[in-house]
């Protein structure tokens, strides 16, 4: 039995704990908000969804992006300023467009697996999460998106993904309450949804049954090895203020989320994780005509890139677009208000007067696939990078680091 260290308690650290814990090891998480799940975890689209799998790395992504530069609703805006971990990024990011079928491909193999083991985790430790299994439908209007659409969905089947056209008739079918005019959609019915917040918390608390020890409210001040032996991992508990301590372990697992970066620089490696914001709103169903107009089955309209998710019978879940602009994490006005634009003009029935806004920084790696494996040093080891897919993935990859190690 090893003494593993685990840092960062969102989705990708919790169930790597788990993991880890089942096979017997001894395990401590350190988390540096007071809670588990306070970043990315906390209030993501909320789906599970393997049809989401494209990887972005691609000409026409650029293209976008460029063209809606200026744009400031746009759903790709990239801050031009200049740093060298931006570039940085952004040139190992087109370095890696010629493996955009493969690695599109590898995802969605992986969020396939992904499903296995989270549900059995939820039914095993009893976690309510919200969990709706109807199936995620993505809406296009214009001919020219859905036929690209077709285009992408052959690399979803080649990774054996069940996903099928659908028509305008068959997507007011599928979900009644969607408003407007479409030429089409795409159906992939065993994705779902559910909230990654609760989920994670829930999992957390089945952790610590299992004797896993978390340490919160705490920030990783250093870590020193010598000769391949154990690791010597400092720590500040409770900020400035706080008590300095040094904990000793035989094995480490980094899972910090947009963190992942520094930390490996202090293990000696090089993790290119940039953070990529994403906004949500949670729009609080507060009124019977509200409940029944807000749509149960997931939605993806991809000219907007906006996905909804249903959390119970009071919420409804809108989020989406991408800031390239560093660790900024102001929640910006310009970019809540087309989100609620959206809801309005497909679910007239839902009053958006009580709407929480949020926004999150996505750890995203160039190549958009996660960072599963082992690092330079013996006892180094990493699950982080999964961006916009960590709620989708992380089941896997804490399956796949746990049996490495």
């Amino acid at each position: 039995m090893s003494r593993i260290a685990i840092i960062g308690a969102g989705i990708t650290g919790v169930t790597t704990a788990y993991a880890l814990a089942e096979r017997g090891h001894e395990i401590t998480v350190f988390e540096r908000h007071r809670y588990a799940a306070m970043e990315t975890s906390f209030a993501n689209g909320g789906q599970l969804s393997a049809s989401n799998a494209e990887v972005w790395n691609s000409m026409a992504t650029v293209l976008k992006g460029l063209r809606w530069m200026f744009t400031r609703d746009a759903p790709l805006l990239l801050n031009p300023a200049p740093t060298w971990h931006k570039y940085s990024w952004m040139g190992e990011f087109l370095r890696q467009i010629p493996n955009y079928r493969a690695n599109t491909i590898e995802t969605v193999r992986l969020a396939i697996a992904a499903r296995e083991h989270l549900f059995r985790i939820a039914e095993r430790e009893g976690i309510d999460f919200d969990l709706e299994q109807r199936g995620i439908l993505h809406m296009y209007q214009q001919k020219k998106d859905f036929d690209t659409a077709a285009k992408v969905n052959q690399l979803l089947q080649a990774g054996g993904l069940d996903r099928r056209a659908v028509t305008s008739d068959e997507m007011r079918a599928i979900e009644p309450t969607l408003r407007g005019d479409f030429h089409g959609g795409f159906f992939t019915p065993s994705d779902s949804t559910g909230d990654i917040h609760k989920f994670t918390r829930g999992l957390a608390e089945a952790c610590e049954r299992r004797g896993v020890r978390f340490h919160y409210d705490t920030q990783i001040t250093g870590i020193e090895q010598r000769d391949d032996g154990p690791f010597a991992v400092r720590v500040l508990h409770g900020g400035i203020a706080g008590d300095a301590e040094q904990h000793g372990f035989d094995r480490i697992v980094v899972c910090a989320g947009v963190a992942s970066r520094a930390i490996a620089s202090m293990l000696g490696d090089h993790v290119n994780i940039y953070p990529v914001k994403g906004y949500s709103i949670t729009v609080c169903l507060d009124d019977a005509a509200s409940r029944e107009g807000a749509p149960w089955v997931s939605l993806l309209d991809d000219s907007a890139k906006i996905v909804t998710s249903r959390l119970g019978a009071d919420r409804f879940r809108v989020a989406g677009t991408a800031e390239i602009n560093g660790f900024n994490r102001d929640i910006r006005s310009d970019r809540i208000a087309p989100l609620v634009d959206w809801t309005r003009r497909y679910f007239s029935d839902v009053a958006t007067s009580r709407v929480i806004p949020w926004a999150g920084l996505r750890p995203m790696l160039p190549s958009m696939l996660p960072k599963v494996g082992s690092g330079k040093r013996r006892g180094v080891f990493y699950n982080t990078g999964h961006g916009h897919l960590g709620w989708t993935l992380s089941a896997a990859t804490a399956h796949s680091i746990a049996e490495r190690m």
